[in-house]
């Protein structure tokens, strides 16, 4: 009985914890296995990044925008394996400093806890207590870089680990290949009709020495920058091509549409490769404008 119901929590809370590798035929428990594969939900045990480097730097901050509380994930309390997690009435005034991991493939694609799909390339988090959603500007105390991000799932429920960032999020905070950060988490929290604007500091130093910019407004993407926009992820085939159809229906042989199945078993939509960054940033608007969701720029390496 313990074990059927430590899968279930796992499954209704879809918890965000990184383990190790557990093969189903070690010697290791069924319980420790039923941990990592939450409940049979996760098909992949160990988590990990996705293949090839991915570019984030040009990704749009979130803007932070009063939200009512989600139906899902807001429980006053809730257990994981055992131990009993406190949900905050509010996030205002919220501030800590602790360690951040990141989760990535394992998770992407699968239900948030408040009922939403994970994107691992979208600027996301889960956190143990805060409401959900909740956005929060966090700092990177190494390397002063910060990205704003917007709670919707629990965890990280491994060790002392204060927060669990999207990979995309640890990529713009330059942590991603470490694994692990000590960061600064602060609750940004508007009123309701209130307009948030962007702190300056959000304004981050570069990660690599800057390429010298062309004054041509069509200047060519270099090496290693965005070349698709990704429209969507899907664990069925059949639905990746059903997008596909729409989007011919919508705008016949005026874009290359491919589906492409990733090394996370997901068929994902692609449209492009483009040429320009005023390209991806036309066809971004035309996709959005049509109906689509907001396409996700990714760079396709050589």
């Amino acid at each position: 009985m313990k074990i059927i119901l430590i899968g279930v929590v796992a499954l209704l809370l879809s918890a965000c914890t990184s383990t190790e590798h557990i093969n189903q035929s070690s010697s290791k428990t069924v319980v420790d296995y039923d941990k990592a594969s939450g409940g049979g939900r996760y098909s992949i045990l160990q988590d990990h990044a996705p293949t090839g480097d991915i570019n984030v730097d040009h990704l749009p901050d979130l803007v932070p925008v009063w939200e009512p509380k989600s139906r899902g994930g807001n429980k006053s309390s809730y257990k994981v394996w055992g131990k009993t997690y406190r949900v905050m009435n509010s996030a205002k005034g919220y501030t800590a400093i602790g360690t951040a991991s990141w989760y990535g493939n394992k998770f992407h694609g699968h239900k948030t806890s408040n009922g939403e799909t994970y994107d691992m390339y979208g600027f996301s988090a889960a956190h143990k207590n805060l409401p959900l959603p909740t956005y929060l500007k966090v700092t990177n105390l190494d390397n002063s870089r910060s990205v704003i991000v917007r709670v919707n799932d629990r965890g990280p429920f491994h060790g002392d680990r204060l927060i669990d960032l999207s990979y995309a999020a640890a990529a713009r905070l330059d942590y991603h290949k470490k694994g692990l950060a000590r960061v600064k988490v602060e609750a940004i929290t508007p009123e309701k009709g209130e307009t948030y604007s962007l702190p300056t500091t959000i304004v981050n130093p570069p990660l690599v020495v800057p390429a010298t910019k062309s004054s041509s407004t069509s200047a060519a993407l270099s090496k290693g920058s965005f070349t698709h926009l990704q429209l969507g992820a899907y664990s069925k085939l059949a639905s990746a091509n059903r997008l596909k159809t729409k989007l011919i229906q919508k705008f016949d042989t005026q874009i290359k549409i491919s589906v492409k199945k990733q090394s996370d078993n997901l068929y994902k939509v692609f449209v492009g490769p483009y040429t320009s960054l005023n390209d991806l940033d036309l066809w971004s608007a035309k996709i959005e404008a049509a109906g689509f969701s907001r396409p996700i720029r990714v760079a396709f390496l050589p």
